[in-house]
């Protein structure tokens, strides 16, 4: 990963979404003024967020590897990348580009039905072909006015599908009602990455709180997969848009990291 740079064991790495709306040189600084292990880049509608040779650059010039490169299959980045495929062919070159651990996908929307119809064994062929970790992340229903609506294919939740890894989202998990420890047992050596986070399972979205501040058994979680020997990276997907100003945001972002290693056991 990223040449001579070492990381330690469950690396806990700032992926750009928690300092939104700041950018991906942001994030490289403040991943590096709190001490977080690496970086996880979503990839959107900045130019800076898919060209590798810039990203290399911020690796050398802040010493932070890129642990995670999150695909821009979000309904907010269906234009970047253009064809479902290529977004992930796309991405998965961009982790060996970069050095990086793993790559995040969420799962097809329902209206995606040829891409959707063949994504488990499309996704484990490039992930062969490329030689990285695809790790198709559990997502939630979508519920507009009391009722539930249909948006992923096969099916929100990554329990009961081929998927040969998968990243776990505790803010996700909350706004679908699900027991992330329970999920995670059951999920054995397919997780593939896991995503920082919290949620009340009040909220029809999810809610991206800090861990603690939700009901998920997120420290019981995290030590569970220090008993089991995981060794995964463990990235801080956090929401700090609320935050007053720079010194809360930056307050929220080190008390998540302090959480993470207090219960990873660093």
């Amino acid at each position: 990963m990223n040449g001579a740079m070492k990381l330690p064991q469950r690396p806990v790495a700032l992926s750009t979404s928690s300092v939104f709306p700041l950018g991906v040189k942001d994030t490289f600084a403040i991943a590096r003024d709190l001490g977080y292990d690496s970086v996880e880049i979503m990839i959107t509608g900045n130019p800076l967020s898919r060209d590798p040779d810039e990203l290399l650059d911020y690796v050398q010039e802040y010493q932070l590897p890129i642990s995670a490169i999150h695909a821009p299959t979000l309904l907010l980045t269906q234009h970047v990348w253009g064809d479902a495929w290529n977004k992930i062919r796309l991405a998965a070159k961009m982790v060996r580009r970069v050095g990086a651990d793993v790559m995040v996908a969420h799962p097809p929307f329902v209206w995606q039905r040829r891409y959707a119809k063949g994504f488990p064994e499309g996704v484990r062929r490039i992930s062969d072909s490329e030689g990285v970790k695809i790790a198709v992340e559990n997502m939630y229903p979508w519920r507009f006015a009391g009722r539930e609506v249909l948006m992923y294919a096969p099916h929100w939740s990554p329990l009961g599908q081929n998927y040969e890894w998968v990243t776990w989202d505790f803010s996700h998990a909350a706004a679908s009602g699900t027991d992330s420890l329970e999920a995670i047992r059951m999920l054995g050596d397919r997780l593939g990455h896991v995503h920082l986070t919290d949620g009340s399972g009040k909220s029809v979205m999810d809610e991206h709180a800090r861990p603690g501040h939700g009901t998920q058994p997120v420290a019981q979680t995290l030590h569970h997969l220090v008993e089991t020997g995981w060794e995964g990276v463990v990235a801080v997907e956090v929401s700090t848009r609320k935050a007053k100003n720079a010194g809360e945001r930056d307050e929220w972002l080190s008390e998540t990291l302090e959480f993470a290693h207090r219960h990873l056991g660093k």
